[in-house]
Formats: C-alpha cells, structure tokens, sequence
C-alpha cells in the first residue's frame, strides 16, 4: 500500500493508511458484581452504567470498576428486570411482575408503580420518561402513560387504536415531545398527538416483520427493530428501508436499536451489528470478537463507548479513534535521511 505526501508551507503531511477499527471489550458478570449474567437492558450517563438483570438492577458509578446491585430487599417490585432508564439522579426500572419501579436519589429508596396505581398489567417490558411524564410498555395491558410521575396512569390498547389488538403486548417504546413510538406485537404505533390518535405501520407499510421488539426516533428517522430485520424510516414513516443479515446483520431477529447520527447499533440473536453510515455497511460483534453472547438484548452507545446487554454478562467496548495525518516537518525529514 502507498503512503502519499503533500507539501504544505514547508512542511510534508504524511497521510498513513486508516487502521481497521478493532473495537475493545470489557465483560462484566457476576464475578464482578452484577446481579445476573442475563443482561436485558442497558443505559449510561457520563460513568455511571446501569444493567437490567435479571437478578435485579445493577449500577456501576465507576465506569464498571464496582458495583451496587438492587433487588426487591432494597425496594425494587421485583428482581427480575426487563428494562432501564434514568435521568439526572432519578432511576426507572422495567420489572417483570412488580410494575414500574422508580427511585429518585440514586437507588437509595423505591416507589413502585403497578396495577393499583392504574397500570394495564404489572409486567412491563420497557420504560422512558420525560420529566414528569413516565411511559411503560407492558405484558398485555397496553401502553401505560402517566404525565404526573407515575401518581396516576392513562393506558392505551387495541381499543384506543394502538396495534396487536386484542393481546396488548407492547415491548418498547420511545417519546419525543408530543409523539409517541410504542413497539409491539402487530406493528409499529406512532402518536403525534400524546396518545389522542394513532397510526399503526406493519409489513403492509414495509416493515421487516409485524413483530417490533424495540425502538428509537431521532428527527424524521425512526428505526423498528423487528424479528425480519431492522425497519428504518427517513421521512416519519411514509416508507421504509429493512436491513437483514443479508445486508450484513448479525441475524434477522434484532431485539433493540439505537443511533447516533449516521451511525446504528442493532442488538441481534447473533451479535452486535454496527453500522457508521446509515445502514450502508455492517460490522457485526459476536464472542469472537470478545462480547459476552451472541445473543444481545439491549445496546447503548455515548461517545466511542458502546454497551451491549448480553445473556453472558454486559460487554462495554470502546471503537478507536480514526488514523491520525501525520505532519512532519521538512528538517525533519532530511535529519533522518541524514541518520541513515
């Protein structure tokens, strides 16, 4: 390979090839603190990683060196976890069968939300908030809202024009000022409107499968991740694109999705699959490449750093930087060559 040189105001860029981007992973398991190896959910704010295990909610506030594991001795609905979220010191917790639980100064101490509060069902898949507005994906009782930080509950079903009619199952979901995403069972359901009115989009739409396990809106983009593939929409769902293994996926079935700009994460039953411009290409992360399964759960990414929630443990890796240019000055140059 040729290495070419520019000559600028008296000094040479060297311009060195780009290294392949080798990403570098950290496994954490029970061995180092967390509740279970089973990791379903994950987020981070600056160093502090919370894990949704299932043996309850694991947080690191050291960039993985401790942790603090949360369970139902500490207040939490259940042990068992199925999602996370969090937002300044206030932390949301997915529980399977204990509701919503909700800590507002770090996981000192737990209020839980479920069916006595006004939720559809006390299982719940997924959560997010914004301000004072907590919305919960459930086990068959539809989309539970709450615009007062969880002190009462409006829930959306088949009835209210939400997909997956009669079963209710909603798996994720997602919010940006007055538009709602909610991943479920029949299709992706989108409110522009807090919930008032929805638009259900399904294979007949375009979408890889009628199955949506989760996701993520940025702008006019949405991205579904679906058991056919990984649905991405540019224009607020008027068409979509559906990105499969035969794209570059680590497999069809993706369980959750995130994006930074131009780049995407897929969390699939075969690895972590990665792409930097938009779904053009893929690189797909697999044990091989040192993540803690095949099978992931949930991504997160800040940063260089991503967070894969596996069921062998959380992998945590960081993509190097791009190659440098190399600007070397002329003298330089020549007092080598004089060296020689």
């Amino acid at each position: 390979m040729r290495t070419s040189s520019i000559l600028i105001s008296g000094a040479v860029a060297v311009l060195a090839p780009a290294a392949t981007a080798s990403t570098t992973w950290n496994n954490y398991t029970t061995a180092n603190g967390l509740g279970d190896n089973f990791v379903r959910d994950v987020y981070a704010i600056g160093s502090t990683i919370y894990a949704a295990t299932q043996g309850g909610l694991s947080v690191s506030t050291n960039n993985g060196t401790n942790w603090t594991n949360y369970t139902t001795t500490n207040g939490l609905g259940a042990d068992s976890l199925f999602g996370v979220y969090a937002s300044g010191s206030t932390i949301y917790a997915a529980t399977a069968g204990g509701g919503v639980s909700v800590s507002a100064n770090g996981g000192t101490s737990w209020t839980n939300y479920s069916t006595s509060n006004g939720l559809g069902s006390p299982g719940i898949y997924n959560v997010y908030a914004i301000g004072s507005t907590i919305y919960a994906a459930t086990f068959g009782g539809g989309l539970g809202v709450s615009t007062n930080n969880g002190t009462n509950w409006t829930n959306y079903t088949a009835a209210n024009g939400l997909g997956n009619s009669p079963n209710n199952f909603v798996f994720g979901v997602y919010a940006s000022g007055s538009t709602i995403y909610a991943a479920t069972g029949d299709g992706l359901s989108v409110s522009t409107n807090n919930g008032t009115s929805w638009t259900n989009y399904t294979t007949s739409s375009g979408l890889g499968s009628n199955f949506v396990r989760g996701v993520y809106a940025s702008g006019s983009t949405i991205y579904a991740a679906t058991s056919g593939g990984l649905s991405v929409s540019t224009n607020n769902g008027t068409s979509w694109t559906n990105y499969t293994q035969a794209d570059g996926l680590g497999a069809d079935f993706v369980n959750g999705v995130y994006a930074i700009g131009s780049t995407i994460y897929a969390a699939t039953t075969n690895g972590l699959s990665f792409s930097t411009n938009n779904g053009t290409n893929w690189t797909n992360y697999t044990t091989s490449s040192g993540l803690g399964s095949n099978t992931v759960y949930g991504v997160y990414a800040s940063g260089s750093t991503i967070y894969a929630a596996t069921a062998g443990g959380l992998s945590v890796g960081v993509v190097p930087a791009p190659g440098a240019v190399a600007l070397l000055g002329v003298a330089g140059l020549a007092a080598r060559r004089r060296r020689r």
